[in-house]
Formats: structure tokens, sequence, C-alpha cells
């Protein structure tokens, strides 16, 4: 497994996934907003956008994985149902990656960040 490779398709689609609570963190890092603003912000975000974050992550996951195995000289349907065990595995592989590491940066480093920023109590 290319590992390196893995990493490079599934961490965009993880920081996408994840900008409805690294954006009100950023925010207030960089000081241009206040910590009641960015709670609010992160509260509406999450709370009523959270699908369209993971519907965009999820969507730049399969743009990757398009670029990745055009890159890799699978272009057509043809070349695909070839490599079929290969393009399959690639996806099932990067898809648990990408929700693993969805999981850990925005339920347990942003999470943390934010605590100890006072954004969530």
């Amino acid at each position: 497994m290319e590992w390196n490779a893995l990493w490079k398709i599934t961490r965009i689609p993880i920081l996408i996934a994840s900008l409805c609570c690294v954006t009100p963190l950023v925010l207030v890092l960089v000081g241009i907003s206040t910590v009641s603003f960015a709670g609010s912000l992160a509260d509406t975000l999450y709370g009523d956008y959270k699908w369209v974050f993971r519907l965009m992550g999820l969507l730049a996951l399969i743009a990757s994985l398009v670029v990745y195995f055009r890159n890799k000289g699978i272009c057509t349907l043809d070349q695909v149902r070839r490599k079929r065990n290969q393009v399959v595995n690639m996806i099932l592989v990067a898809l648990i990656v990408a929700v693993m590491g969805y999981v850990v940066w925005l339920y347990v480093v942003v999470e943390l960040i934010g605590k100890l920023v006072g954004i969530w109590g």
C-alpha cells in the first residue's frame, strides 16, 4: 500500500469536511473574531450545515481519487475493468482512512484546540 499517496489523497478532503469547526477556530487564532462569535458560528455551521461540509469533503475525495488514478495511467473504463481489484481496494482504503482521519482530526485535535482557546466549554 502506498501510504504516502494515501495521505496525499485524503488530507485535503479531510480538511474540507472539517471546515465547519476549523473556520471559527482559525478566526479566533488569527484575531479576526471573538471567542463568543466563533462559538456561535461553530454551533451554526456544525449544527445546521455539517452535512454540506461532509458532502463537499466526499466530493473532494472522489476528485482526489480520479486525479490519482489518472496519474497512474487508469483513464478509461476499460482500464478500470482490467485493474478492478487495485481500483476497488484503493477506493475502500482511501474511504476508511478519510473517515478515520476526519474523526480523529475533528473530534480530537480540533476539539482539544477549541477547548484550549475557549470556544467550546
